[in-house]
């Protein structure tokens, strides 16, 4: 592992700026990248001079918008024709699609936001989002809003620790645990707010 961190220290290296973005846009479509592998090495070329901290946190979240969108469009206008078209084979009616487009419509916005910061989710989300049709300003800004805060916390790891593999993963560990228990406060706000507004609403 801890020659892959030196191959991907030099490879960003030599690629610069461009190389974040190439390879976070990787990590936010379907191929294996882990975003864990790419910004804290960005961080530690910053701590080394070699890079701005804060450019590279822009292109590592820039590239993850381009990844998502590319997923975006990819289930938009591939998967939502084969889906109505052929869904109803592998138990996907047009009552179940309607149910997904309903939901994103309604909650797509902290969907898209949590699924950025999760492992796994964060390169599928974008899919859901898509069939959805989910308007592209919210779709935009929530994945923009998701990706900068997960980016800004791994560059800042490797900025604060260095090249130690070991560290860089334990704390990359650490920190997600705590966006976990943050998404999980916060769907928790959130749903309580939504009951309210319903309850409201029907009274």
């Amino acid at each position: 592992m801890q020659q892959l961190i030196d191959w991907l220290v030099a490879t960003i290296g030599a690629m610069g700026y461009p190389g974040i973005f190439i390879l976070m846009a990787m990590e936010s479509s379907v191929f294996p990248v882990p975003s864990e592998l790419v910004m804290p090495p960005a961080g530690y070329l910053a701590q080394q001079g070699q890079m701005n901290i804060w450019v590279a946190i822009l292109l590592g979240t820039a590239g993850s918008l381009a990844g998502a969108y590319a997923n975006y469009f990819a289930a938009h206008w591939l998967g939502r024709p084969l889906l109505l078209k052929y869904g109803k084979y592998v138990w996907i009616t047009e009552e179940k699609f309607a149910k997904v487009e309903t939901f994103f419509h309604k909650h797509g916005e902290i969907s898209t936001f949590i699924g950025r910061l999760l492992p796994v989710v964060r390169h599928l989300i974008s899919l859901p989002a898509g069939l959805a049709g989910m308007h592209h300003g919210k779709f935009a800004f929530y994945t923009t809003a998701g990706a900068f805060l997960w980016v800004t916390i791994l560059t800042w790891i490797g900025y604060v620790i260095g090249q130690n593999q070991e560290l860089i993963m334990r704390y990359s560990h650490q920190a997600l645990i705590g966006v976990i228990i943050f998404c999980f406060v916060l769907v928790a706000v959130y749903v309580r707010r939504h009951r309210r507004k319903n309850v409201s609403t029907d009274a």
